[in-house]
């Protein structure tokens, strides 16, 4: 069965008279009847009810006209969006764990400068949703720690971020230069949820553990750092943020933790996309990390507040 025959078969249908429908599909009348005649023959059904003076359809004929009005519009759909794929400008959608982090902005700012067409959706997803994406082919870049990545999604290090303690400007804490990782074992702190952050989770509550404590969790989670202020300003708890993250938010501290940890942030990517833009990214990501320093040995420092 070929297209061209459902597609004689429906203009038939509809102009029910050979003669109209050869001259619609600009061929020659004994070749329409040929074409349908063969479809019949594969179908082993009788379509058309032919008189010398009519043409009209069989019931078979009606009930095969629905489907294939159907497949014709089904290649039509399929013959259109891939016209609109080719001429299309070229697209990447990137995962970030949230807006606040500055590394994900400053790779893509470089991106788009030299890719102006390039159209660039940025998705805020936990490094867990990513992952989904990736494997599935929905996301084309991803960023976050990659501690539970599989197989199927590529990873390279490209930041060290030092950590660091949001505290209210009210709290005991507030005046210190920075905060000992061991203070922390007096106050409640604020994990993000496990289906949001459970890779930066871990990496806290491993890090207490190593000075000899584990964390007393505040009775709650959020999704985003937004959400972290609103209850680190109230004085309900602490939150462990790395120093990347912007802090436009008043009322709040972000102090160091010292000893210095850092937190290993990774562009992530599937192993099977090999896209120019996927390596455009990687290459740039690589070359902004030389260049700022981003795995570097940080300098001893006692505060990165950035408090309005």
């Amino acid at each position: 069965m070929e297209l061209r025959q459902l597609r004689y078969f429906v203009t038939l249908a509809e102009e029910l008279h050979f003669g109209r429908a050869a001259r619609r599909e600009h061929i020659v009348q004994s070749a329409l009847s040929q074409q349908l005649k063969r479809l019949e023959r594969e179908l082993g059904v009788r379509l058309l009810e032919r008189t010398t003076h009519r043409v009209r359809l069989s019931p078979a004929g009606s009930a095969f006209l629905v489907e294939a009005r159907e497949i014709l519009a089904q290649v039509h759909r399929a013959a259109a969006a891939a016209e609109r794929a080719g001429t299309a400008p070229p697209a990447l959608w990137v995962g970030t764990p949230d807006a606040s982090y500055d590394s994900i902005p400053q790779i893509l700012r470089v991106v788009q400068d030299r890719w102006p067409d390039l159209e660039i959706h940025q998705v805020e997803l936990g490094v867990a949703d990513q992952i989904k994406l990736l494997v599935d082919g929905r996301l084309d870049l991803g960023f976050g720690r990659a501690a539970f990545v599989p197989p199927e999604v590529g990873s390279e290090l490209c930041r060290m971020d030092p950590l660091c303690v949001l505290i209210s400007e009210r709290h005991r804490l507030a005046a210190l230069p920075s905060v000992p990782l061991a203070v922390l074992a007096e106050e409640p702190i604020l994990l993000s949820s496990d289906h949001r952050a459970p890779e930066f989770n871990q990496f806290l509550i491993e890090l207490c553990r190593t000075a000899g404590f584990t964390p007393r969790v505040y009775p709650g989670t959020v999704d985003s750092i937004r959400a972290a202020v609103d209850l680190v300003v109230q004085g309900r708890c602490l939150a462990c943020v790395p120093a990347s993250s912007a802090m436009p938010f008043p009322g709040v501290r972000k102090l160091l933790i010292q000893p210095m940890a850092q937190y290993p942030w990774s562009v992530l990517w599937r192993v099977s996309n090999t896209s120019e833009q996927v390596r455009a990214v990687l290459s740039i990501a690589r070359g902004l990390s030389r260049k700022l320093g981003w795995r570097d040995e940080p300098p001893l420092m006692a505060s990165v507040d950035r408090s309005a």
